[in-house]
């Protein structure tokens, strides 16, 4: 008879520790309360726009399951990503740390990045549960009624799954560079913070910030919530966890410390690298169900046999401050759209301050 393989058990192995976990079981227990009220929430909201509360239908045409109930009922899971899910991770390889166990299992024959591997495969199991209240709303909305696009559902859930690996990713590596739990949280939430400042920093300065921002976890999971399966967000977001866990493995590998920063530094520059290549994939699809990410279907026909019969590059200057919000509808509505269609669309924008009310008197400032 055939032994499991050392994979196997160590996912079972990591099974056991998941479901001995108090920080999981915390996780669980807030999921529930917390979609029961985005659901209710969402429902209402949605029930009183579309006027079947009796009110007037003044928003209806407008309201899409996928805006008016998916999200929202969904963000719950955006909220648990960032304060709780990153506590259930870092205390999986923490307390081996703490305890010992992590040395004994690294004088063996396991691999660091195979024990890493197996714990971010158990966590993003552990997380799929915690989709089970999430899936029971959407169940709750169909039965009474809802509408539900399948290709829409399909990809908020890839995007929160996504984002969870990356999650647990930063906190895995978390835990392996810092001696302990609480140092390790530490390091997570400064994470979390920074991207949260660099989303700050796109919305008000532009330029390369807002290039940049495009792949933080929640620009990321954004680009999903509006219906699109961006190809290079999922790249950036894949080599960005396998990076993060390659350097948790690294740093757990006993080694001579020039031997280690040789190894991070050749792992960080190859990372770089890939997520710059990743970055300029162009490719995405339209998953929503009103085409909301592309023009029409004969505009799409006539710009892409223009561009078969004269390969051009579109350069667009925009004349916008950043927190205008005139660029969030340009971008909304022609700009995001022509990238789709036209890959080789470069925009630049020009403005001297990000609300555009500071701008020189005689700039061109609202030019297109």
């Amino acid at each position: 008879m055939r032994s499991p393989s050392t994979f196997v058990l160590l996912l079972g192995k990591e099974l056991g520790e998941l479901r001995a976990s108090r920080a999981w079981w915390l996780l669980l227990a807030a999921m529930g309360p917390l979609t029961g009220h985005a659901f209710a929430t969402a429902a209402r909201a949605y029930s009183e726009a579309s006027g079947s509360a009796g009110g007037p239908a003044a928003l209806s045409q407008g309201l899409s399951p996928l805006d008016g109930f998916i999200v929202p009922v969904f963000g719950a899971y955006a909220l648990a990503a960032t304060l709780l899910l990153p506590f259930v991770a870092i205390r999986m390889l923490s307390a081996e740390k703490e305890d010992g166990g992590l040395l004994l299992m690294l004088q063996t024959r396991v691999r660091s990045h195979t024990m890493l591997g197996a714990k971010l495969w158990v966590l993003l199991g552990g997380w799929a549960v915690t989709l089970v209240p999430g899936l029971v709303a959407l169940a709750l909305w169909r039965a009474a009624g809802g509408h539900l696009a399948p290709t829409e559902v399909a990809v908020v859930l890839l995007g929160h799954l996504l984002r969870a690996a990356l999650t647990c990713a930063i906190a895995l590596a978390a835990a392996a560079l810092t001696e302990s739990t609480s140092t390790a949280a530490i390091v997570a939430l400064a994470v979390t913070l920074a991207t949260w400042a660099l989303d700050f920093t796109a919305a008000v300065q532009g330029g390369l910030a807002m290039r940049l921002a495009a792949f933080t976890p929640e620009a990321a999971l954004r680009t999903f919530e509006h219906g699109e399966l961006s190809v290079a967000v999922v790249l950036v977001t894949l080599l960005a966890t396998a990076g993060l866990v390659g350097v948790a493995s690294l740093w757990l590998r006993p080694s001579r410390w020039p031997v280690r920063a040789g190894r991070m530094a050749l792992l960080l520059g190859a990372t770089v690298l890939a997520l710059l290549a990743a970055a300029r994939v162009d490719t995405s699809y339209d998953l929503s169900e009103d085409r909301r990410n592309s023009f029409p279907r004969a505009d799409e026909a006539a710009l892409r046999a223009l561009a078969l019969r004269d390969p051009m590059e579109v350069e667009v200057e925009v004349h916008l401050g950043s927190e205008d919000p005139r660029l969030a509808d340009l971008d909304r509505s022609v700009l995001r759209k022509l990238r789709r269609v036209l890959p080789r669309t470069r925009v630049r924008y020009v403005a001297a301050t990000g609300t555009g009310l500071f701008d020189a008197p005689d700039a061109r400032y609202g030019e297109v």
